[in-house]
């Protein structure tokens, strides 16, 4: 097992936040406004959800003197001891999918930056689209530095919801199991995956997925990594589990195509040559790394079983 940050190698997009959260600030009244005061604080600029970049860096700018706390969220604190913010807005839209411009960022900044940046769109769309109270249907407002909304009528309180997503990769025999979606760019397959559900565990959902879609029973189910993904606010655990038996069994309606794939196509696909199998997921994609990690990790255990 491995934790997401591996040695040597560049994490997925989103991964790799430098920001201290300080959770004692969100709770305390006094330190929240001593840190929105403070002359060194900064806040992300966002063009609605979308990132701003110049010169290779997200911009920040200088807190103005007439904004108001409550319309903020503090993302936390960064190395240099700044506090950072981030403006809350009223309409997100539905933006629930990355756009080219929230993909490029990935190439653009650092990657504490790619991961503020993530942060920062997860908690305000999150906001944008939580108003209204889910209990008695009245206004919610922000609370605890914008990392909660209270309910004015009933006093029930909202949390920002992280949804986790198990992201796998089946092995049999040397080789690996991809697929592909509807409307995905020609020639692109990737780990299969889907939202895990209330009363599973992560291995459950590994298998049930597998099974549901690919007719694939599993076992052997090991964690490897996980992401952020901010489109709107998942979790992706990404995962590799052993099955006994190739036969696949597609559901139609989750996925167009599946098929085995071995180590050298999985190579050539991750290397971009042109006559490789398949087109492989982009590296800001922790199935990408997941299957960069199968090549250098999984194979030899596997072929040698």
């Amino acid at each position: 097992m491995h934790g997401t940050e591996m040695p040597g190698r560049t994490p997925p997009g989103f991964v790799g936040g430098t920001l201290d959260r300080v959770d004692h600030v969100r709770t305390n009244p006094a330190l929240l406004a001593e840190a929105f005061a403070d002359p060194a604080a900064r806040r992300l600029v966002l063009d609605g959800l979308e990132p701003v970049e110049a010169e290779g860096h997200l911009v920040l700018e200088p807190i103005r003197a007439e904004a108001r706390v409550e319309d903020h969220v503090l993302l936390g604190v960064n190395p240099a001891g700044h506090p950072i913010f981030a403006r809350l807005v009223t309409d997100p839209g539905a933006n629930m999918v990355p756009t080219p411009r929230s993909r490029a960022i990935a190439g653009l900044v650092p990657a504490d930056e790619v991961a503020l940046y993530g942060a920062a769109r997860s908690l305000v769309h999150w906001h944008g689209r939580h108003r209204f109270c889910s209990v008695c249907g009245a206004g919610t407002a922000p609370v605890k530095a914008g990392w909660s909304r209270k309910c004015g009528a009933c006093g029930a309180e909202h949390f920002p919801r992280t949804d986790p997503v198990a992201i796998m990769l089946a092995q049999h025999r040397g080789r690996v199991l991809l697929g592909r979606q509807h409307g995905w760019p020609q020639g692109r397959y990737s780990a299969l995956a889907g939202f895990i559900e209330p009363g599973e565990t992560i291995e459950e959902a590994v298998a049930r997925e597998l099974h549901e879609e690919a007719g694939v029973r599993v076992h052997s189910v090991r964690y490897v990594m996980s992401q952020p993904w901010p489109f709107p606010s998942s979790l992706m655990i990404a995962c590799v589990a052993q099955t006994d038996d190739d036969r696949l069994t597609l559901d139609p309606t989750e996925i167009e195509d599946a098929f085995w794939c071995d180590a050298d196509g999985v190579r050539a696909a991750l290397a971009g040559e042109p006559d490789a199998p398949f087109l492989a997921p982009p590296p800001m994609a922790v199935a990408w790394h997941l299957l960069d990690h199968w090549l250098g990790e999984v194979v030899p255990l596997d072929a040698s079983a």
